[in-house]
């Protein structure tokens, strides 16, 4: 029988890694939303881009893949005051409710478009169809869940050889699994989609079985488990990408100097996650669980927090960044008509106009730091009041 202290040890692991990756997330939407760049060039475009400006971007590459791999290992550990049926109902409404909340709540926060002109399907989608499809397949056996969360990942770049030679557009049901697409709906509305759930899938199914390893109660076990297979899948990454010919559409080139094709070598595709792209952040992120299996201390206790309501932080930094930028935008005297006029998702956000780097990372470290007094207060509601099942799914 697994011990109360292996199980507060193992969730406060999970949210301490949660934790850091939320904060990080802060920093790419800061810098989409101030930064004078944003919406005028790529940060990892090779031509346009600084190594500052590169690696601002690159860091918070880990956060969706490590979130996502997250939230299928806490279902796995929800396994524990769970059955099998109560889990499999729990995954696959909260799932659909995220599907909900993202075609509602997240998509007017990202755009204020009151006329919804423009329906997104982002990460919030992706981790509530991957959850509908986990609460499926947990019935499975565990090893056939494992072998089709390994099939996913390591396999599913092969469609690439397949879109390569697509001359016409792809259906929306093709993009809804594997690519990025864009599509009329009914009369101006649109549909995006910009996070196609299969790769995901299967990134969560793997989350969702490292579960079983990190309720393991001997801890050398558990280490040693993953540092092992977090430095396999960095060498996976390094070998499969020098050899650069499967596991991403976009092959790394020789640049004018060995920065620069370093920069090349670790910039890989996220839309939708490629294998080096989920190898480059899966692996580090085992190995920071290894190191932090015990540590605890007055940090570490502050970013758990952090980790432990994601969801509810994730909308409210959204909307404080959003809003503030709109106050901005109208400050510098631009109109309601003339930025719903615009002809960009995010609207109130005028390209080309922004702060430096430097002011994007002071907004950030304020508004992450601005929000943990009502992260923490939402926190300890929902542990007093754990007979509210509804919050479960906040």
């Amino acid at each position: 029988m697994q011990s109360i202290s292996l199980d507060k040890k193992r969730i406060t692991s999970v949210d301490l890694l949660r934790g850091a990756v939320m904060i990080i997330m802060a920093l790419d939407h800061t810098r989409d939303f101030f930064h004078y760049d944003a919406q005028v060039n790529n940060p990892v475009n090779l031509n346009t881009t600084t190594a500052v400006l590169f690696f601002t971007r690159w860091i918070t590459h880990f956060c969706a893949p490590v979130f996502v791999f997250l939230s299928g290992t806490s279902a796995y550990l929800q396994s524990a005051r769970k059955s099998k049926k109560e889990l499999s109902l729990f995954l696959i409404t909260r799932g659909l409710w995220l599907i909900l909340a993202e075609v509602t709540i997240v998509n007017f926060i990202f755009s204020f478009d009151i006329s919804f002109s423009v329906i997104a399907l982002e990460v919030i989608w992706a981790i509530g169809i991957s959850m509908v499809i986990l609460g499926l397949v947990i019935w499975l056996p565990f090893e056939i869940i494992l072998i089709i969360g390994l099939s996913i990942v390591l396999g599913h770049n092969t469609l690439d050889f397949y879109e390569k030679d697509q001359t016409a557009p792809l259906s929306a049901g093709y993009n809804l699994i594997h690519r990025v697409g864009f599509h009329p709906l009914w009369g101006k509305h649109s549909l995006f989609i910009f996070y196609p759930f299969l790769p995901w899938t299967g990134l969560m199914m793997l989350g969702y079985c490292l579960g079983k390893v990190l309720r393991n109660n001997d801890a050398a076990y558990r280490k040693k488990f993953l540092v092992i297979t977090g430095l396999s899948t960095i060498a996976l990454f390094v070998i499969l990408r020098f050899i650069n010919v499967y596991g991403d559409p976009f092959p790394w080139a020789i640049q004018p100097n060995g920065f620069r094709s370093f920069l090349s070598f670790i910039n890989t595709n996220k839309y939708p996650p490629s294998l080096f792209f989920m190898s480059m952040t899966i692996g580090p992120a085992l190995l920071l669980l290894a190191w932090w299996d015990n540590i605890q201390n007055g940090f570490t206790k502050i970013v758990s927090v952090y980790g432990r309501v994601p969801l509810f932080y994730f909308v409210v930094h959204f909307f404080i960044l959003h809003l503030f930028t709109t106050i901005i935008y109208f400050i510098r005297g631009h109109s309601y008509a003339e930025g719903m006029a615009d002809q960009v998702f995010t609207k109130f956000v005028k390209p080309g106009e922004g702060f430096s780097l430097t002011i994007v990372y002071m907004i950030w470290l304020a508004v992450v730091i601005g929000l943990y007094p009502i992260c923490k207060w939402y926190d300890k509601y929902k542990t007093n009041h754990k007979e509210k099942k509804w919050l479960s799914y906040l």
